[in-house]
């Protein structure tokens, strides 16, 4: 585990060099230099650091843990501004590999943090497929009977997301469709709920056996009727 003054330090040089384009001049006296350059995520040409290849991957890695932090304490604990910086600072140096994924799976794989920062994309982001034996598309568009596993919840509304966790819906949680009306009805666990399309739809699973043609046909009409409303939509205003 690479100690958080370096992590500080690869941060700061990922923000500065790629996102602000600023040359960053760096001390060997400073332990924590001295230390990035032992481990060869640093070298010093002319005074000034630069970030090796290793770096990089390093240095990617603390930005996305920081940003992921930042969405966590925003959109599901409703934390204050300042307490949220703080927090993500601390989040940063204790959010593993694994760890990070399942949060970000948790948040619908966020682009941007609450700044509006871009998140560099995880294995999580960029390899996610659904099995070979299912598919995965949102819990209104199963068919009543169907058994999964939740894959993710596409929201980031404070309110939806706390509310879905006291459900237990949760990634990798066991979930199956029971009833579609009046109200869809689910299982977790050993506990049933009830929601509405709503929230329905923010549920993302994988589902274990394909579904049948009716869920089907659901599912391309509403990608369907999307597209149109999209297509339909008038141009935003200058």
């Amino acid at each position: 585990m690479t100690h958080p003054q370096v992590e500080e330090l690869l941060e700061e040089l990922y923000v500065r060099q790629f996102e602000q384009d600023e040359e960053v001049s760096g001390d060997i006296s400073d332990r924590a230099v001295a230390e990035a350059e032992r481990l060869h995520l640093i070298r010093l040409d002319d005074g000034l650091c630069h970030l090796t290849e290793a770096g990089l991957a390093a240095a990617r890695d603390v930005v996305r843990r920081h940003r992921l932090a930042e969405c966590l304490l925003h959109d599901v604990l409703e934390v204050t501004h300042e307490q949220m910086e703080h927090g993500a600072c601390q989040f940063e140096h204790i959010l593993q590999r694994g760890l990070d994924e399942k949060i970000c799976i948790l948040l619908g794989h966020p682009t941007t943090c609450p700044h509006g920062k871009p998140i560099p994309p995880g294995r999580c982001c960029t390899a996610f497929e659904a099995p070979a034996t299912g598919e995965v598309y949102p819990l209104c568009d199963a068919a009543a009977g169907q058994e999964g596993t939740v894959a993710y919840l596409s929201t980031r509304r404070q309110q939806e997301v706390q509310k879905l966790m006291v459900m237990g819906v949760l990634p990798g949680v066991r979930i199956s469709l029971i009833r579609r009306f009046p109200s869809y009805v689910f299982q977790v666990g050993y506990s049933q709920f009830t929601v509405d399309r709503s929230l329905a739809e923010k549920i993302y699973v994988h589902w274990r056996r394909p579904p049948g043609r009716r869920a089907r046909r659901r599912f391309r009409r509403r990608r369907r009727g999307r597209d149109d409303e999209a297509a339909e939509a008038p141009p935003p205003e200058a």
